[in-house]
């Protein structure tokens, strides 16, 4: 295994290389055919889904050199002097380059102070200047700062493309990932593409022969049992309370993040629902599975069909969202098991 971190050995060099994000690439690789680049962009999007790294490549396919291109992170740089060192140093002429490109992470954490002084710079810079400001929380910038730069929001990638990701790095590797196991890593990766390598690097490392079952991963990951989720599933079809509540216990006993645990339910419950009302999209979602699961599957299609509706699914929905709001993590899963239930009298 690389000790270098796989999200950095793996990161895009080439407009080419970036996936999921092709309402943004084109536009930028138009930009750079026509010589045209704006003075000012903004790209926003939750972490790890790529802003620093199409960054790095607009910079390079306009030319930009490393010495030419200057990367700086507002959590560390973030006031007022700060700025000001910055708008002294756009004046001066780029080292080897057509442009000189600031690249200016976490914008978002600029003072007050530091946005007012930086206005006057982004708007009327030198022409051989270009700024990417990159940021996860759109809602704490300027209005004026916004208005004054090209927005681009960046998309969380699917998780099939997380899925596809993980396999393809692993062959790289040279590491054997069952299918299911690359989902999971997906899922956990929660729509990031660092974390997503990230928790593939940490599995890997504890992996003794290279050959990572989805069984390694949950007891590396500390992510739910399939039997866990199974369980809940279950209880939920068959109206048993106490089964629901025993699986959630354990979940919180085993120190389960509720977050991950409901996104594993939802995740089998809306495959469910596929095989019910899309038969042909559901066995190609089920095709690769472990044949344990297949079991399972089956199973529950046979006896419970026809209490997997979409009712169910929604009121799952419902619960992952009140999951961020509650001070006891386990209670909306628990409100909606006794509310499907029918035991709330």
């Amino acid at each position: 295994m690389s000790e270098v971190a796989l999200y950095r050995k793996y990161r895009p060099a080439k407009f080419s290389d970036v996936v999921g994000q092709d309402h943004i690439v084109n536009i930028l690789k138009a930009a750079v055919k026509e010589k045209n680049p704006a003075h000012a962009y903004l790209f926003s999007g939750s972490r790890g889904t790529g802003k620093t790294s199409v960054a790095r490549i607009l910079a390079r396919e306009l030319g930009v050199s490393d010495n030419d291109m200057i990367e700086i992170d507002a959590a560390s740089n973030r006031g007022i002097d700060d700025i000001r060192e910055l708008r002294d140093a756009v004046r001066v002429n780029p080292f080897d380059s057509a442009y000189k490109v600031y690249i200016i992470d976490e914008v978002h954490m600029l003072t007050k102070e530091a946005f007012n002084a930086l206005l006057k710079t982004l708007e009327e810079p030198p022409r051989h200047v270009i700024f990417i400001l990159a940021t996860t929380e759109l809602d704490k910038l300027p209005e004026t700062v916004v208005s004054r730069c090209q927005q681009f929001s960046f998309r969380k990638p699917s998780e099939e493309i997380l899925k596809k990701i993980v396999l393809d790095v692993a062959k790289k590797e040279g590491l054997s990932i069952e299918p299911s196991g690359a989902e999971l890593i997906a899922l956990l990766g929660d729509g990031s593409f660092r974390d997503t390598l990230g928790i593939l690097q940490k599995v890997a490392g504890f992996s003794k022969d290279k050959k990572i079952t989805r069984q390694e991963i949950e007891a590396i990951t500390g992510a739910p049992g399939e039997a866990l989720v199974n369980d809940f599933i279950t209880a939920l079809l068959s109206k048993n309370a106490e089964l629901g509540m025993k699986a959630i216990g354990e979940a919180v006993k085993r120190d389960i993040d509720m977050k991950v645990y409901l996104k594993l339910i939802l995740h089998k419950f809306r495959l469910l629902l596929l095989m019910k009302y899309a038969p042909l999209l559901g066995k190609k979602a089920a095709e690769e599975l472990p044949e344990s699961e297949k079991g399972f599957i089956e199973k529950t299609m046979k006896e419970h069909s026809q209490k997997i509706t979409s009712m169910l699914l929604r009121e799952l929905l419902q619960s992952y969202t009140d999951i961020g709001h509650s001070f006891i993590p386990e209670l909306p899963l628990e409100l909606a098991l006794i509310g499907v239930v029918g035991q709330d009298k």
